[in-house]
């Protein structure tokens, strides 16, 4: 039976056949995964070998909307892509905004399950229930703006939303992002490589498809409830609309918690030139937002002549403090270059810093020193393109690192580079990272916003009491609002009964705020089950030795570093695991997980490194 807001279809693709086909989307996978993030994991968990390369044609990929996706409930623009990771070789999704995710939904799909390679470039158009797939030769090797204008100039018109790869994507780099609306970007784990590897240069989407709500009345009135309550939060006119995610440079830069020059040192003394306000004092064009959004806190910047997309928090710090670097114009040049070329910027500014750690301490022979702000935008060039030394370093830092005979200089977890917080001043952020299903990530379970800001409680931290639960709980809400394809800026504003009030109000589901965290859980199991067949264990859960064996040297967190036990043994026991980290029978039953895995095989019983 038809449910409002969802579409009710998922279209798979097979590129080696050139076939795409619809199916129904099964009834139950609304109850156990509710869409996006969820929806991808259970569709994969059961059909995709841990044994397969992550670039090889079987490697399904899947982009899948949420319920609240394209609904009109306050942010609701989010998608998630989700496939093996080429970088860490987890299970991973990756999270994007803009108007890509409705416009997939309006398309008359869900989710698309993407498998095979095809013979040449190609673009998948989906438009009003169907699909085909199309030459795109005239748009491989382009960046991902001309991409984008040259798709809709050929089959898909001027209204549609594109998805695509750039040259770094095409070029197999284990970094390589999915762009957007030209700045919006699935960033993480390396998922443009996945396309790149299938000959698939972009996903196309056009529809007039829409679902009333199952009571239109009661519907107005939570979005407008909600709406409200976003209004009153402050976050529309307050730091994050006035200047964007870069309003946390001063913050976390005078809590000592920013991370310089490869993470040697917690704070950067020339933060002052990156902030979020100095950007609105100086290159500032205007402000921009995505679907349904009320914030608006995306960036247009002015470098030169050039209106480009403006970085985010994560951006400045990958290629400022991290590179020791102070000039704002070329980290802007250096984000536009990733958004350009189609890759993470998070994992290329750890890997330039890496790279720079690694000729300082001569162990490469090329001289890259940190505060080269030249060299920063030379070599994201390089990496996209993979010329010279830009070919090892698009495999990311540990691999390049390893290759250099010293990975502990690759700031990473699972082989994923570590975003712009320290961990070592902040311990559930530093579980957060060790334990996380992709690799070391904030937004699976951001525990800044606790021991940070305070939301939704004031955590302590510097302490370990408590921070195994909270670590699960923040974890477990992240996978269930990617489920629902709604900002995770929410988290600011609503509970998890909020966004359950939300989501039945949009599908007239029966979704409860124990309902909704139990998804967002079993959506975490499931991906560390595939982890463990995978190869990847209780030994990969841990950080970097530098943050476990050199203290901080500033700040209320001097001479700490982080702690692996017994944070370790306390989270595998909330989340119902074994010492080893392995989800108890009892833990799948509970999340009704065993039918799911029949299909996948037994979990690996001894521990693997």
């Amino acid at each position: 039976m038809a449910v409002p807001g969802y579409m009710d279809r998922i279209l798979r693709v097979d590129l080696t056949a050139g076939s795409c086909t619809p199916a129904d989307l099964p009834g139950e996978w609304k109850h156990l995964f509710l869409g996006g993030r969820g929806l991808g994991v259970g569709i994969l968990s059961s059909q995709m070998s841990p044994r397969s390369d992550a670039l090889a044609p079987e490697n399904p990929l899947v982009l899948a909307a949420g319920p609240l996706t394209g609904s009109g409930m306050p942010l609701g623009s989010r998608y998630s892509v989700i496939s093996r990771s080429p970088l860490s070789g987890t299970l991973a999704s990756s999270n994007c905004g803009g108007f890509f995710g409705p416009e997939l939904k309006r398309a008359g799909f869900d989710a698309v399950v993407i498998r095979g390679r095809a013979s040449r470039p190609s673009v998948l158009w989906i438009h009003d229930g169907t699909a085909e797939i199309r030459d795109a030769g005239a748009s491989w090797g382009m960046t991902t703006s001309d991409a984008m204008a040259r798709v809709r100039e050929d089959l898909a018109g001027p209204k549609a939303r594109v998805a695509c790869i750039g040259p770094a994507g095409e070029r197999l780099s284990r970094m390589a992002a999915i762009v957007s609306d030209h700045g919006r970007v699935a960033g993480r784990g390396g998922l443009g490589a996945v396309m790149g590897s299938k000959l698939l240069k972009a996903v196309a989407a056009k529809g007039s498809f829409s679902r009333e709500p199952p009571d239109p009345e009661q519907f107005q009135q939570v979005r407008d409830e909600m709406r409200d309550l976003v209004e009153r939060s402050g976050i529309t006119k307050g730091s994050l609309h006035r200047y964007g995610t870069a309003n946390l440079v001063r913050l976390i830069n005078e809590a000592h918690l920013l991370p310089t020059r490869n993470f040697r040192e917690s704070h950067f003394p020339e933060a002052e030139g990156i902030t979020g306000e100095k950007m609105a004092e100086t290159i500032l064009e205007r402000v921009t937002g995505c679907h349904s959004c009320a914030v608006a806190c995306g960036r247009e910047v002015r470098v030169g002549n050039q209106a480009i997309h403006g970085p985010e928090y994560e951006t400045i710090w990958a290629f400022g403090p991290d590179c020791g670097v102070s000039s704002l114009e070329a980290i802007a040049r250096a984000n536009h270059l990733c958004n350009e070329l189609g890759l993470d910027s998070v994992s290329t500014g750890a890997t330039i810093a890496c790279a720079m750690e690694l000729s300082e301490q001569a162990h490469l022979p090329e001289r890259i020193r940190f505060g080269d702000r030249d060299a920063v935008v030379d070599l994201v060039r390089k990496i996209g393109y993979r010329e010279g030394i830009g070919d090892a370093m698009a495999e990311g830092s540990y691999r390049f690192a390893l290759r250099c005979g010293h990975p502990e200089f690759s700031i990473s977890v699972k082989g994923q580079e570590l975003p712009g917080y320290d961990p070592r001043g902040l311990v559930g952020q530093g579980l957060e990272y060790a334990t996380s299903v992709r690799g070391a990530c904030h937004v699976y379970g951001n525990m800044a916003y606790p021991e940070v800001y305070g939301i939704p409680v004031r955590l302590d931290p510097l302490t370990q009491e408590g921070k195994a639960e909270w670590t699960k709980w923040m974890q477990d809400q992240a996978a269930a609002i990617d489920s629902l394809g709604i900002c995770m800026f929410t988290l600011r504003v609503f509970s998890p009964a909020l966004h359950a009030r939300m989501t039945a109000a949009a599908t007239g589901l029966p979704v409860t705020e124990e309902s909704l965290l139990l998804a967002g859980e079993r959506c975490w199991n499931l991906q560390k089950i595939f982890n463990l067949r995978a190869g990847i264990g209780k030994a990969d859960d841990t950080l970097p030795p530098r943050l476990l064996q050199e203290p901080v040297t500033s700040g209320p967190a001097r001479g700490q570093v982080w702690q692996r036990q017994p944070l370790l043994d306390a989270y595998y026991a909330v989340r119902g695991w074994d010492g080893e980290g392995r989800p108890t029978p009892a833990t799948l039953a509970r999340l009704a997980l065993t039918p799911v895995l029949v299909q996948g095989g037994a979990i690996p019983t001894g521990e693997n490194s």
